[in-house]
């Protein structure tokens, strides 16, 4: 009988712990929902204007090291292999 009846709460606890995830997973995007409720969202010429901020900067920024990798590759260039 004892045997029972704990298989019968290991059941019930196996369950309650199912339900508990379950709830878990749903109450983390109600979380998320209402975070993103919270949000101060740019508008679209503020948000087009940050994204081509964006853009010049990476192509500045991958045109300055590109001139500084080939100083420096002729540099090396120069020093070490002309010998």
């Amino acid at each position: 009988m004892a045997s029972a009846r704990r298989g019968q709460n290991q059941v019930r606890s196996m369950m309650d712990e199912g339900q508990t995830r379950r709830r878990g997973r749903f109450q983390f995007f109600v979380e998320i929902y209402s975070e993103l409720t919270k949000v101060t969202w740019p508008d679209r010429q503020t948000a087009g204007r940050l994204t081509l901020l964006v853009i010049a900067v990476a192509v500045v920024m991958g045109v300055f090291l590109g001139l500084w990798d080939l100083a420096f590759s002729e540099i090396v260039e120069q020093l070490f292999l002309d010998n």
